[in-house]
């Protein structure tokens, strides 16, 4: 049978979360910057950054089998690759009539393929291991106020409130007061999770699983499906954020309930795709806030 890529890559973070690693909160996309193809140049993209940035590598650069080849190298006897997955959609048409816009159908493909670290390949000089300047708190929170003053058509924010909360009917986001947060890497680790809600906005992203979410209490299946996918796109979506502004996640603990909630979720009925689902709109989120136009490897 044909392995389904899907279940491998849900699977895959499944095992982090039992090991107490969440992917997407992972401290060396700081350190060391985002996960990228040394022979393209080009960061890897959504999910393939949690798959490649949780190997906690200290450097990173990745080649396929075929690229390090060509680029004169080889990989080391007894290495094994890593899984990326290539996400996407494509418009089918009908063969026995003309193209026509209307008629058309759009799925979605997803490939895997392996790729290997710098490591644990021979004959490529790749960069030395160069670690990002550890930031200040100060340069840190400089960080995080201008992503927030840069998003564009960004939603009113109010501090005050109780809990933090996007409300879709107002487009506002609400806070509470600084001091109520144990850091300022914690406010802003929290209003970029709200603002990644705010990119499904209809005036932004237009994001399926916000437009459709009822909210935490909301009955049946389908809506409670619904809420925890956009949970998730909000997470992932706060993860990059907090990368470009040099906030280290793992300083902002995660309790045993909060590992077990995501385990729950990523193994209940018909959930296997939405971790790759989840990553991309998060990535698409990410960018919005940040106006800044995706890399994509070929």
């Amino acid at each position: 049978m044909k392995p389904d890529i899907y279940e491998q890559v849900t699977d895959r973070i499944i095992t982090q979360l039992e090991s107490g690693v969440v992917p997407w909160k992972s401290p060396y996309f700081s350190k060391v910057g985002f996960p990228r193809n040394f022979s393209t140049g080009r960061a890897y993209q959504g999910i393939n950054v949690f798959l490649l940035g949780s190997l906690r590598f200290t450097s990173p650069h990745f080649l396929t089998f075929i690229q390090a080849k060509e680029l004169g190298g080889h990989i080391r006897k007894g290495e094994h690759g890593s899984l990326v997955v290539k996400y996407g959609t494509y418009t089918k048409h009908e063969d026995q009539a003309p193209a026509i816009e209307d008629e058309a159908e759009t799925r979605r493909f997803l490939r895997a393929y392996t790729v290997f670290h710098a490591s644990q390949i021979e004959g490529i000089e790749f960069p030395q291991p160069d670690n990002l300047p550890e930031l200040s708190i100060t340069q840190k929170t400089d960080r995080a106020r201008e992503i927030v003053a840069a998003m564009p058509n960004a939603p009113a924010i109010h501090d005050g409130n109780a809990i933090p909360c996007y409300r879709p009917k107002t487009d506002s986001v609400h806070m509470p007061e600084r001091g109520f947060f144990g850091s300022e890497e914690a406010y802003y680790s929290t209003l970029f999770h709200e603002l990644s809600h705010s990119t499904g906005h209809a005036s932004r992203l237009a994001r399926k699983s916000l437009l459709e979410n009822k909210g935490i209490d909301a009955a049946g299946d389908t809506a409670r499906k619904v809420y925890a996918e956009e949970e998730l796109v909000a997470e992932m979506g706060a993860s990059f954020l907090n990368a470009h502004a040099g906030i280290m996640e793992d300083e902002i603990s995660n309790s045993a309930a909060y590992l077990q909630s995501w385990i729950d979720v990523l193994k209940s009925k018909d959930a296997k795709s939405w971790i790759v689902r989840a990553a991309s709109q998060a990535q698409k989120a990410a960018n919005y806030i940040l106006n800044i136009q995706p890399e994509v490897l070929p």
